[in-house]
Parts: structure tokens; C-alpha cells; sequence
């Protein structure tokens, strides 16, 4: 048969890598875990979490999302707003020293589009955050749809670094909490979804993740989000996903750099730093003080493994988790760190630890 007669569609091509190499995948981590960036996916049992937990050696979940009803769906995700005693009761209650979380505030609901709706929203919302804080939130967790979807009642965008959010802001550092913010996605989700666009396969199975022609461009929602963490000083701010910007270390330095008030978190991004093993290395022993471990998907024993393969390994040219959390899915290989233990246990651990108020393991 002709090869062009058994043409495969884009969708169905996934060659098997024939390049022999030694594997070395961890059945557990070698230092105690906390899982700093995650969400109760489809609403797990906590007995169910806490055996794959043990199994793999996370220590700590920690549920951003905890007074939302975070449904991981085909197409992204959607969060509806609930009492945050609903994880109080059912998660920490059964297993005190397993789970914390934080709260969105008024920011859970994500289906409203309409976020500041009056003059007084920062004031029912550092309302809201510091009756969550009382019953044992730890931080405030703010989505991507500030600056790409939530609008004020004018109809208008609500910029990362609105002055009318700064009270929020403030607040959270004079309670000592940690602000977990995600702003922006990766950069070819801000490009147009055609042949040259690395994420085209993501983009067409998910096109809701697609932010290309959106009001603000991905660099300008990252100056938002810089200036407004620069005006805050004496708040600690969590940038997520590699500060969105793992396509380029360099920027993530220079932001390092300059916010010592700044984390970040590599949930979701081990694809991009796993294809740049030489800077990612360098780059994570550089800055060992600064990150925090994370996967932002649901909690399987394979996809923490790679995430521990990545850390702790030198192997070569392996398989990821997709942001779906699915084997088999990557767009490359990526390669191992092999990090030195004293920087593994910051990032595994010792720097959650740091970072959010009365965390121990």
C-alpha cells in the first residue's frame, strides 16, 4: 500500500519513541511533598487521596479552590461558588494534618463575568476572605479571568493591577496570608491557532483556552500583574506556572529579581522547563528559595511519579502529564533535573512551609 493512501489525520498520529535509554521513575518522592497547587478535581473521596498520598509520599494537599465547586470538564474548567465549610467538614475534619486550603473571596464564581458590580465589592470581599481566613483558609487564590474575563458593570475589563483591588491586596498581607495569583497561559494560547502554533493540538481539543485577540496581550496582563505586586511590598505574592512565563527563564529571573516579595509554582509547566534541561537546572538551583511544588491536576500516582522522575533524575527524553493530567498526550519529550537533595526539599516542602501561615509536616 501506498503511503500516501494510509495518510493519517493530525489527530491520530502518536509515534512510539524508538531511542533506548535507562529509566529511573520514583515510586515515591524522596523527601516528604507538599502538593501546594492543586483543586478537588471531581470531588475525590479524601480516604481515596490520602492512600494515593501515602503511597507516593505527599504529605500535604493543598486545595486552592476551597470555597468553589471546581469541575474539571473536556473543554477547561468551571467553578461555582460554595461554603468553604463544605472542605472544612468533609476533607480536614477526617484528616487535619492532610488538607488545607484557600479561598477565591468573591472572586469563586467564575460563570459571572461581572466582577466588580458597585463601589464596595474590595470591601465585601476582604469581608468574605477574612470569615474564610477564621475558619482556616490560607491564602487567597485569584484565577486567570482577572484580566482576560472579569469585567466591571461599565462592561470593561478589570486589569490585573486595578487601584480599586489594592485594598484586597493589602489586606491579605497585613492577615499574613499568601496570594496565589495565575495570570495569563502559556504564550501560544495568545497566538492564533493555526500550523505554526506548538499548542495547536491542545487548542483544538480545548479552544476555550484559546486567548488570542484578547483585550490585553500576554505581555501586557504580566506588566499588570508586576506593577501590582511591586505596589505591595509587605503582601507575598505566589505566581503560578513558572510566573506564566516558562517559555522564557530569562524574564522569570529578571521578575524574580525584582519582587522579593515574589514565589512561584511549576504546576503544569514541567513540558516547557523538562525541553530546556540545562537552564531549567540552573534556573531551579538559582532560585531553590523561591519555588514551591506543584501539579494543578488531578491526583494520580503516574503523574506525580513524572513530576518526582523530573526533580530527581537525569533521564532523558520521557513522557508528561498532559494539563489534563493524561500519559501519552506530551507534544515532546522532556528531561530530567537531577537536583541536588538540599534544593529538593526546599522545593518539595521547606519553602510551602515558609511561605504559608502554620503549615508544618
Amino acid at each position: 500500500m501506498k503511503i500516501k493512501e494510509r495518510a493519517l489525520l493530525f489527530e491520530d498520529y502518536k509515534p512510539r519513541t524508538q531511542l533506548v535509554r535507562e529509566e529511573h521513575i520514583p515510586e515515591k518522592a524522596r523527601h516528604p511533598v507538599v502538593e501546594s497547587h492543586n483543586h478537588l478535581f471531581g470531588e475525590p473521596k479524601p480516604e481515596d487521596m490520602v492512600e494515593i498520598m501515602d503511597k507516593i509520599g505527599v504529605r500535604v494537599f493543598v486545595n486552592l479552590t476551597g470555597n468553589s465547586k471546581f469541575t474539571f470538564i473536556e473543554k477547561g474548567y468551571s467553578a461555582s461558588p460554595r461554603n468553604i465549610d463544605y472542605f472544612f467538614e468533609n476533607y480536614v475534619q477526617k484528616y487535619p494534618d492532610r488538607f488545607i486550603c484557600f479561598t477565591m473571596s468573591d472572586f469563586a464564581n467564575t460563570s459571572d463575568k461581572t466582577l466588580i458590580k458597585d463601589s464596595h465589592f474590595a470591601e465585601k470581599a476582604i469581608r468574605h476572605m477574612e470569615e474564610d481566613i477564621k475558619k482556616g483558609a490560607r491564602g487567597l487564590k485569584i484565577l486567570k479571568e482577572l484580566g482576560l474575563r472579569f469585567r466591571d458593570k461599565s462592561g470593561k475589563i478589570v486589569r490585573v493591577d486595578d487601584e480599586r483591588l489594592f485594598p484586597i491586596w493589602e489586606r491579605a498581607g497585613e492577615l499574613g496570608v499568601p496570594v496565589l495569583i495565575h495570570t495569563t497561559d502559556p504564550a501560544g494560547f495568545f497566538h492564533p491557532v493555526d500550523m505554526h502554533n506548538e499548542h495547536y493540538p491542545t487548542l483544538v481539543t480545548a479552544p476555550g483556552w484559546s486567548f488570542h485577540g484578547s483585550y490585553y496581550s500576554k505581555e501586557q496582563l504580566l506588566e499588570q500583574r508586576d506593577r501590582m505586586i511591586s505596589l505591595h511590598p509587605k503582601t507575598t505574592f505566589i505566581c503560578a506556572h513558572v510566573a506564566n512565563f516558562a517559555e522564557n527563564l530569562g524574564y522569570v529571573s529578571a521578575f524574580l529579581d525584582s519582587h522579593q516579595n515574589a514565589y512561584m509554582d511549576f504546576s503544569a509547566r514541567i513540558d516547557e522547563l523538562g525541553r530546556q534541561p540545562y537552564s531549567a537546572r540552573e534556573f531551579m538551583i538559582k532560585y531553590q528559595d523561591r519555588i514551591l511544588f506543584g501539579t494543578d491536576m488531578p491526583l494520580k500516582a503516574d503523574a506525580f511519579r513524572a513530576y518526582f522522575r523530573f526533580l530527581e533524575t537525569g533521564d532523558e527524553y520521557f513522557d508528561y502529564p498532559d494539563y489534563l493530567g493524561r500519559a501519552g498526550y506530551g507534544r515532546w519529550g522532556i528531561y530530567g533535573l537531577y537536583l541536588p537533595d538540599q534544593v529538593l526539599k526546599k522545593i518539595y516542602h521547606k519553602n510551602a512551609c515558609k511561605v504559608i501561615p502554620g503549615l508544618k509536616i
